[in-house]
């Protein structure tokens, strides 16, 4: 009796194949360049890779909202990463991409397009070379990096999606700058 429960549950799991699958898209990577520096999120996340064009500017957005497109019919809002990370606005080039991320929140899925200075390549990057994040010496905020990815003797900052693209955070920042005066003026 027990061995026929064990063979069900065998058979209720995945393949080998599929989890060793599972297991090799969770080390790879999307590199991209910001500022020069290597960046990247998780392949898992990625939906799309997109040239940048038809970005429609919204007023009374956010600085790092560039705007929004349309995707399929759907808007999709489109962060500048290099404003989200409080450095300076690059020049759009034609290796300018927008990257289509989904996120998660609430339990609610969302897509929201990431500019980029350009695309690099997809990585494999396995867990043994994975380091944990500096507490200094970082341009952006610790809490938005997941990893430091070793590349033989170079570094590329895995992003937390969820965190650099946290829908409640976007959400609050907009709300908070509704409320702020122009130009720092108080009212």
């Amino acid at each position: 009796m027990m061995s026929k429960q064990v063979d069900r549950l065998k058979e209720n799991l995945p393949s080998h194949d599929l989890v060793g699958q599972i297991m090799e898209e969770n080390d790879q990577y999307l590199t991209f360049r910001l500022h020069g520096d290597l960046y990247a999120f998780g392949i898992l996340n990625v939906k799309e890779i997109l040239e940048y064009s038809n970005v429609t500017r919204v007023p009374m957005m956010p600085e790092f909202i560039q705007g929004v497109i349309n995707l399929r019919g759907e808007v999709v809002p489109v962060i500048n990463l290099a404003r989200r990370f409080d450095m300076p606005a690059q020049a759009i080039t034609k290796r300018t991409c927008v990257i289509i991320i989904e996120v998660v929140n609430d339990g609610q899925h969302q897509d929201l397009g990431v500019m980029v200075d350009m695309v690099s390549e997809v990585l494999d990057i396995p867990a043994s070379d994975m380091r944990n994040t500096p507490g200094f010496g970082a341009q952006i905020r610790t809490d938005f990096i997941r990893n430091m990815g070793k590349l033989g003797e170079d570094f590329v900052i895995i992003l937390d999606e969820d965190r650099v693209l946290s829908v409640d955070e976007l959400a609050m920042v907009d709300e908070i700058t509704k409320h702020v005066p122009p130009h720092g003026k108080t009212a």
